[in-house]
Protein backbone atom coordinates (compact mmCIF):
# COMPACT_ATOMS: atom_id res chain seq x y z
CA UNK A 1 0.00 0.00 0.00
CA UNK A 2 2.45 2.64 0.87
CA UNK A 3 6.37 1.72 -0.20
CA UNK A 4 8.76 4.62 0.77
CA UNK A 5 11.09 5.04 -2.79
CA UNK A 6 13.37 8.23 -1.51
CA UNK A 7 13.24 10.87 0.25
CA UNK A 8 13.83 14.43 -1.11
CA UNK A 9 16.36 15.57 1.53
CA UNK A 10 19.83 16.53 0.34
CA UNK A 11 22.94 15.17 1.48
CA UNK A 12 26.01 16.99 2.38
CA UNK A 13 28.84 14.16 2.15
CA UNK A 14 28.94 11.17 0.32
CA UNK A 15 27.25 8.22 2.68
CA UNK A 16 30.52 6.23 2.59
CA UNK A 17 29.28 3.98 5.66
CA UNK A 18 25.83 3.79 4.43
CA UNK A 19 26.84 2.01 1.34
CA UNK A 20 29.23 -0.20 2.97
CA UNK A 21 26.73 -1.41 5.37
CA UNK A 22 24.73 -2.29 1.78
CA UNK A 23 27.46 -4.15 0.38
CA UNK A 24 28.13 -6.01 2.96
CA UNK A 25 24.74 -6.95 3.48
CA UNK A 26 24.60 -7.67 -0.28
CA UNK A 27 27.82 -9.70 -0.44
CA UNK A 28 26.88 -11.98 2.92
CA UNK A 29 23.80 -12.87 1.44
CA UNK A 30 25.18 -13.89 -1.75
CA UNK A 31 27.68 -16.71 0.03
CA UNK A 32 24.18 -17.47 1.85
CA UNK A 33 23.00 -17.95 -1.37
CA UNK A 34 26.00 -20.52 -2.84
CA UNK A 35 25.81 -22.83 0.57
CA UNK A 36 24.24 -25.80 0.03
CA UNK A 37 20.56 -25.60 2.11
CA UNK A 38 22.29 -27.93 4.73
CA UNK A 39 25.22 -25.83 5.48
CA UNK A 40 23.20 -22.71 5.12
CA UNK A 41 21.07 -24.03 7.75
CA UNK A 42 24.67 -24.56 9.86
CA UNK A 43 25.75 -21.10 8.95
CA UNK A 44 22.71 -19.22 9.86
CA UNK A 45 22.35 -21.64 13.64
CA UNK A 46 26.16 -20.51 13.84
CA UNK A 47 25.51 -16.44 13.28
CA UNK A 48 22.12 -15.77 13.75
CA UNK A 49 20.35 -14.47 17.19
CA UNK A 50 19.36 -17.74 19.08
CA UNK A 51 17.18 -16.11 21.93
CA UNK A 52 17.61 -19.40 24.18
CA UNK A 53 21.36 -18.47 24.23
CA UNK A 54 20.83 -15.78 26.56
CA UNK A 55 20.03 -17.27 29.85
CA UNK A 56 22.20 -19.76 29.25
CA UNK A 57 24.98 -17.46 28.87
CA UNK A 58 23.96 -15.14 32.04
CA UNK A 59 24.08 -18.77 34.00
CA UNK A 60 27.35 -19.38 33.08
CA UNK A 61 26.65 -21.96 30.59
CA UNK A 62 27.79 -19.97 26.96
CA UNK A 63 31.10 -19.04 26.30
CA UNK A 64 31.68 -15.10 25.22
CA UNK A 65 31.79 -16.27 22.26
CA UNK A 66 27.91 -17.12 22.50
CA UNK A 67 27.48 -13.00 22.14
CA UNK A 68 29.44 -12.68 18.66
CA UNK A 69 25.71 -13.17 16.99
CA UNK A 70 24.35 -10.35 18.49
CA UNK A 71 26.90 -8.35 15.80
CA UNK A 72 26.96 -11.26 13.11
CA UNK A 73 22.83 -11.47 12.78
CA UNK A 74 22.15 -7.83 11.93
CA UNK A 75 24.36 -9.27 8.41
CA UNK A 76 22.00 -12.04 7.70
CA UNK A 77 18.84 -12.34 5.97
CA UNK A 78 16.61 -14.91 5.18
CA UNK A 79 15.48 -14.10 1.28
CA UNK A 80 15.51 -11.72 -1.78
CA UNK A 81 12.78 -9.64 -0.14
CA UNK A 82 14.02 -9.45 2.98
CA UNK A 83 17.22 -8.42 2.24
CA UNK A 84 15.51 -5.70 -0.74
CA UNK A 85 13.04 -4.06 1.74
CA UNK A 86 15.81 -3.97 4.25
CA UNK A 87 18.71 -1.93 2.08
CA UNK A 88 15.87 0.17 0.50
CA UNK A 89 15.17 1.53 3.98
CA UNK A 90 18.52 1.74 4.74
CA UNK A 91 20.01 3.71 1.56
CA UNK A 92 16.43 6.07 1.96
CA UNK A 93 17.07 6.95 5.98
CA UNK A 94 20.34 6.66 6.18
CA UNK A 95 22.38 9.37 4.42
CA UNK A 96 21.55 12.32 6.25
CA UNK A 97 21.89 10.22 9.72
CA UNK A 98 25.59 9.78 8.75
CA UNK A 99 25.58 13.04 8.18
CA UNK A 100 24.61 14.17 11.23
CA UNK A 101 26.42 11.68 13.31
CA UNK A 102 30.43 11.10 10.94
CA UNK A 103 30.89 8.25 9.23
CA UNK A 104 32.41 6.78 12.27
CA UNK A 105 29.86 7.69 14.61
CA UNK A 106 26.89 6.66 12.22
CA UNK A 107 28.71 3.09 12.13
CA UNK A 108 29.12 3.06 15.86
CA UNK A 109 25.56 4.13 16.14
CA UNK A 110 23.80 1.51 13.53
CA UNK A 111 25.70 -1.34 15.70
CA UNK A 112 24.53 -0.23 18.90
CA UNK A 113 21.22 0.15 17.65
CA UNK A 114 21.09 -3.57 15.99
CA UNK A 115 22.68 -5.09 19.29
CA UNK A 116 19.94 -3.06 21.14
CA UNK A 117 17.30 -4.61 19.03
CA UNK A 118 18.25 -7.94 19.21
CA UNK A 119 18.10 -7.63 23.44
CA UNK A 120 14.59 -6.49 22.59
CA UNK A 121 13.78 -9.41 20.73
CA UNK A 122 15.56 -12.08 22.98
CA UNK A 123 14.23 -10.66 26.40
CA UNK A 124 10.67 -11.11 24.76
CA UNK A 125 11.49 -14.17 23.46
CA UNK A 126 13.97 -15.88 26.07
CA UNK A 127 12.70 -19.27 25.60
CA UNK A 128 12.74 -19.16 21.76
CA UNK A 129 15.29 -21.23 20.00
CA UNK A 130 14.34 -19.92 16.92
CA UNK A 131 16.99 -17.81 15.09
CA UNK A 132 16.28 -14.13 14.72
CA UNK A 133 18.49 -12.71 11.22
CA UNK A 134 18.08 -9.45 9.61
CA UNK A 135 19.57 -5.67 9.95
CA UNK A 136 16.20 -4.25 10.41
CA UNK A 137 16.76 -3.85 13.61
CA UNK A 138 19.43 -1.48 13.12
CA UNK A 139 17.57 0.19 10.38
CA UNK A 140 15.22 0.69 12.36
CA UNK A 141 17.38 2.99 14.90
CA UNK A 142 18.38 4.72 11.76
CA UNK A 143 14.75 5.53 10.89
CA UNK A 144 14.32 7.10 14.56
CA UNK A 145 17.10 9.04 14.31
CA UNK A 146 15.54 10.07 11.12
CA UNK A 147 12.18 11.19 12.81
CA UNK A 148 14.14 13.21 15.25
CA UNK A 149 16.12 14.76 12.69
CA UNK A 150 13.80 15.51 9.83
CA UNK A 151 9.97 14.82 10.56
CA UNK A 152 9.41 17.28 7.90
CA UNK A 153 11.31 16.01 5.38
CA UNK A 154 9.54 14.60 2.48
CA UNK A 155 9.64 11.29 1.56
CA UNK A 156 8.52 10.52 -1.89
CA UNK A 157 5.90 7.24 -1.49
CA UNK A 158 4.27 4.54 -3.96
CA UNK A 159 1.04 5.12 -2.48
CA UNK A 160 -1.10 2.48 -4.79
CA UNK A 161 -0.20 3.26 -8.33
CA UNK A 162 1.02 7.12 -7.56
CA UNK A 163 3.74 8.83 -6.43
CA UNK A 164 2.98 11.58 -3.04
CA UNK A 165 5.53 13.31 -1.42
CA UNK A 166 4.82 12.92 2.55
CA UNK A 167 6.49 13.94 5.84
CA UNK A 168 8.93 11.78 7.35
CA UNK A 169 7.33 12.20 10.55
CA UNK A 170 4.07 10.53 8.59
CA UNK A 171 5.65 7.78 6.90
CA UNK A 172 7.91 6.46 10.22
CA UNK A 173 5.01 7.61 12.63
CA UNK A 174 3.21 5.02 10.82
CA UNK A 175 5.18 2.50 10.55
CA UNK A 176 6.95 2.83 14.25
CA UNK A 177 2.50 2.10 15.11
CA UNK A 178 2.19 -1.36 13.14
CA UNK A 179 5.03 -2.53 14.73
CA UNK A 180 3.77 -1.56 18.72
CA UNK A 181 0.43 -3.32 17.25
CA UNK A 182 2.30 -6.21 15.60
CA UNK A 183 4.66 -6.52 19.20
CA UNK A 184 1.18 -6.40 21.74
CA UNK A 185 -0.35 -9.09 19.21
CA UNK A 186 2.55 -11.47 19.92
CA UNK A 187 2.84 -10.77 23.46
CA UNK A 188 2.38 -14.19 24.99
CA UNK A 189 3.18 -16.06 22.04
CA UNK A 190 5.61 -18.72 21.35
CA UNK A 191 7.73 -17.24 18.57
CA UNK A 192 7.86 -19.62 15.47
CA UNK A 193 9.28 -17.02 13.07
CA UNK A 194 7.92 -14.25 10.90
CA UNK A 195 8.65 -10.42 11.60
CA UNK A 196 10.58 -9.80 15.28
CA UNK A 197 8.35 -6.90 16.17
CA UNK A 198 10.13 -6.05 19.32
CA UNK A 199 13.74 -6.14 17.35
CA UNK A 200 12.16 -3.22 15.80
CA UNK A 201 10.96 -1.50 18.63
CA UNK A 202 13.93 -1.64 20.61
CA UNK A 203 15.92 -0.44 17.92
CA UNK A 204 13.42 2.47 17.03
CA UNK A 205 13.48 3.43 20.35
CA UNK A 206 17.39 3.37 20.77
CA UNK A 207 17.95 5.19 18.37
CA UNK A 208 15.45 7.83 19.35
CA UNK A 209 17.18 7.84 22.37
CA UNK A 210 20.23 8.19 21.26
CA UNK A 211 20.08 11.01 18.83
CA UNK A 212 18.00 13.12 21.21
CA UNK A 213 21.02 12.50 23.75
CA UNK A 214 23.47 13.44 21.07
CA UNK A 215 21.94 16.84 19.78
CA UNK A 216 21.21 17.71 23.18
CA UNK A 217 25.03 17.62 23.90
CA UNK A 218 26.04 19.34 20.74
CA UNK A 219 23.95 22.20 21.26
CA UNK A 220 25.78 22.59 24.43
CA UNK A 221 29.05 22.18 22.85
Amino acid sequence: MFIPIKDLNPRRSFPAVTLLLILTNVAVFAYQFTLPPRAEHAFILAYADVPSRLPAWFSGHASPAALLPFLTSMFLHGGILHIAGNMLFLWIFGDNVEDFFGHLGYLLFYLVCGIAASLAHDFSNLHSGVPALGASGAISGVMGAYLVLYPRARVLTLVFIFLVPIPAVVILGWWFILQILGGLSAVGMQATGGVAWWAHIGGFLVGVLLTLVFRLRGSRA
